[in-house]
């Protein structure tokens, strides 16, 4: 515990003394506040015992195209019913933010946990589930709006299927996002992992374009790469940023 609390000391100097600091944001901001990805072994088998069929293949533009209304019961059930409140670690970001301590977040959280928290400046790489339009009209919608709807949620304006706004399995990310999260890790001094790790399927392609003075990390298990990181503490991250101070 005396190591825990020395390090989480080394870490608020550390962020003190920035000038630029980023956080990427990983699967285990959402894990903290009691969220199961739908590719955990456990959730994705009910998934397929409840639907019969994987979410790798349900959750897919193929899927959304030619079986819509199972998508959407899907979408609806496991997405939009009972999604992930913000947890201390959005709510000590937006601190870090107001205090000038933190330039920019970036994650692949659908649910909008940093923004919800008071966070300004988030780079949503996976899209939100607070995001939806008409591919054809491009009119707006509301989460509720498609959480509430009957079987297919419809454009009142045009009738065409609305489009959730998250990137769902299989397609291309959004390449003026990624441009824009390669800028900010470009820029930054330090560079803060939270809830991830340096080898993570999303994360690795972008910590490479990182040339700053100091690599942090803070998740909950230990990672083979952990080693190549200036600080390392092993915390679910609300119980590290919360005690920071800001």
């Amino acid at each position: 515990m005396e190591n825990q609390e020395k390090k989480i000391e080394v870490l608020k100097k550390i962020l003190e003394e920035s000038h630029y600091t980023v956080i990427l944001g990983g699967s285990g901001m959402m894990e903290e506040s009691g969220y199961q990805g739908i590719k955990m072994p456990e959730r994705a088998y009910e998934i397929e015992r409840r639907y019969g069929v994987s979410p790798e293949d349900i959750f897919t533009s193929v899927f959304y195209n030619n079986r819509t209304a199972q998508f959407f019961e899907f979408y609806r059930n496991e997405m939009l019913m009972d999604p992930p409140q913000p947890t201390e670690s959005a709510y000590a970001a937006a601190r870090m933010e107001q205090a000038g301590k933190l330039q920019c977040i970036i994650d692949a959280n659908i649910f909008e946990q940093p923004q919800r928290g008071g966070c300004r400046n988030v780079i949503s790489l996976h899209g939100s589930i607070y995001q939806n339009s008409c591919p054809h009209c491009k009119r707006t919608y509301s989460m509720e709006y498609v959480r509430d709807s009957g079987k297919i949620p419809r454009c009142e304006s045009c009738g065409r299927v609305i489009r959730p706004g998250v990137m769902l399995f299989g397609e291309m990310m959004d390449s003026t996002l990624m441009s824009e999260a390669t800028r900010q890790i470009e820029s930054a001094e330090v560079l803060l992992l939270l809830g991830t790790s340096i080898s993570s399927e999303v994360f690795s392609k972008y910590v490479r374009y990182f040339e700053g003075s100091k690599l942090v990390i803070v998740h909950r298990e230990p990672h083979d790469l952990d080693e190549r990181a200036d600080l390392v503490i092993l915390d679910e991250p609300k119980n590290v940023l919360s005690k920071l101070g800001f």
